[in-house]
């Protein structure tokens, strides 16, 4: 999986090739600069015959060291090139100095760029690095680049300038920032940065370019990951298995025209491949799902008790509560059975599939792995110290709201750290719903499924999809992945049916895209 990384891991990782010997500091910047010089050729190849125009907007440290050396190179190509730049050159970073004097075109002060005419902007006034808002001449600068014309294009060095490369966030106080300043290729340097990843950046860095440069990235349970596809094993299904070898899910719906989120939930269970899905209704709403459901079963589940009762039956491998499930006392019953339920050990086990249920009872010490969703959520929150009846088969998949309901504490612009801090507080896995949904396990480790650039999927964003998500990571438990992995699993496959269905997609669309990706992923 692909590793993003902090600034603080950026520069550590650039300091250990240095002392290594391997590279210096010069040779790293010149790599960087000739990568954003190669990604303006690729992007605009028109361009790259040369008589082009730019303007490179040089800041006060390294990044503004890179933006000389894409200066020089693009003059080089014959290109009209002006540097901007503010202050004493002989003051800046000892490499990024060095690159200014190997520039040898003109360089005036950024108060002077008042136009943004050119074909090509390159905005390498700060990095990775800047904690405080833009202001002053930076400020001014990005305001004239904001109001280019649509034949100039941005290039931003490594992230745009202003926004924090660890949350993706402008910083406190930025109420001035250009709201339409936007790049239209964002070149990094090694990895992303989690901030490409997650916050309001993705939205404004365009094309993501990643030009490696020649450093060795962290690596460890410590370190954020960006999600790939499950790897084929996690689920395909066996040429001799039969449905009960993979698992039956149990979702839970609401009352009486309140069925539709839990059965967007079973469809979706059922569709990722759990062998059978079972969804559960009070009395009332028995008939309303008899007549929207084929191959997903239903049952009569009226309270706690009926729920114990249904649990009783050990091939019921997972359970997915919440969606449409609503607040009142009867709902809170059952989220209290469910987390409350553990499997009797006289329990006798049924038909041909005793060792594999055996292994996944002893795996939960006889619980049933849960997914807590939507109104299952707003009633846990209601209830004070409800972290002590979770236990690690539980998922909980909150969108931005009923996290803060739950807790409250963990706030503030770095979101992959609050997940971190959630999941780890809770014992259970963590999944933070959105455009960049993070997935955090207890054990610290923690990834971004992020729905952006060519992965973009902003039709998800409509009611019933994450109802959709939850069924799925409950259909993949069902099966026996363990809740981390079916967590990373689903989130990838649902996003990716998202990017695939494109504008027009309904939550009933999700589940149906899903056999093409899995046959796809060799499943």
């Amino acid at each position: 999986m692909s590793v993003l990384l902090r600034a603080s891991k950026m520069r550590a990782a650039e300091e250990r090739a240095i002392r290594s010997g391997r590279v210096s500091g010069a040779v790293l910047m010149e790599r960087a600069g000739r990568g954003v010089f190669e990604a303006i050729c690729t992007a605009w190849p028109e361009l790259a015959a040369g008589g082009a125009t730019a303007a490179i907007l040089c800041g006060p440290g390294n990044n503004g060291g890179d933006g000389f050396v894409v200066a020089r190179l693009l003059s080089d190509l014959g290109w009209a090139v002006t540097a901007y730049f503010n202050g004493d050159p002989s003051k800046l970073p000892e490499n990024a100095f060095s690159a200014f004097r190997h520039w040898q075109g003109p360089t005036r002060p950024l108060s002077d760029y008042a136009s943004s005419s050119e074909d090509i902007i390159v905005d390498a006034l700060f990095g990775t690095g800047l904690a405080r808002p833009v202001s002053g001449e930076f400020l001014a600068a990005l305001g004239v680049a904001s109001e280019r014309p649509r034949t100039s294009k941005l290039v931003a060095v490594d992230v745009l300038s202003g926004f924090s490369s660890d949350s993706g966030h402008l910083p406190e106080g930025s109420n001035d920032y250009p709201v339409r300043l936007r790049a239209d290729i964002t070149v990094t340097f090694q990895a992303p940065r989690l901030g490409h990843f997650t916050g309001s950046l993705p939205a404004r860095s365009g094309r993501l370019v990643v030009v490696p440069i020649g450093v060795e990235l962290p690596d460890g349970d410590s370190v954020v990951r960006l999600l790939e596809a499950p790897e084929p094993e996690q689920v395909t299904k066996g040429l001799l298995g039969h449905k009960y070898g993979h698992g039956h899910a149990l979702v839970l719906a609401g009352g009486a025209t309140k069925g539709g989120a839990g059965r967007l939930a079973a469809r979706g269970a059922l569709r990722v491949g759990a062998g059978l899905v079972t969804l559960g209704a009070c009395d009332e709403a028995l008939a309303e799902n008899a007549a929207r459901l084929d191959a997903i079963m239903l049952r009569r589940i009226d309270g706690g008790e009926d729920l114990g009762l249904a649990l009783a039956d050990p091939r019921i491998t997972a359970l997915c509560l919440g969606p449409g499930l609503g607040l009142d006392r009867g709902a809170a019953g059952l989220v209290g059975a469910a987390l409350d339920w553990i499997l009797p050990p006289d329990a006798p086990l049924i038909d041909g599939t005793d060792a594999q249920i055996a292994a996944h009872l002893r795996r939960y010490g006889r619980r049933v792995p849960v997914v807590l969703d939507a109104d299952a959520l707003t009633l846990l929150a209601s209830e004070g110290g409800f972290e002590a009846k979770l236990h690690e088969g539980c998922v909980l998949t909150p969108h931005e709201g009923e996290f803060a309901r739950l807790f409250p504490d963990l706030n503030g612009p770095d979101k992959p750290e609050r997940v971190r801090a959630a999941a780890e507080r809770v014992g259970c896995v963590v999944v933070m719903k959105g455009p960049d949904t993070v997935v955090a396990a207890p054990d610290g480790r923690i990834w971004i499924g992020g729905a952006f650039y060519d992965r973009a999927a902003p039709w998800l964003a409509t009611a019933g999809s994450g109802d959709v998500l939850a069924g799925m990571i409950a259909g993949l438990m069902a099966r026996g992945l363990l809740p981390v992995v079916a967590a990373c699993a689903a989130v990838w496959l649902h996003q990716d049916a998202g990017r695939r269905l494109g504008a027009g997609l309904i939550a009933e669309d999700i589940p149906e895209a899903l056999p093409a990706i899995l046959r796809e992923i060799g499943a």
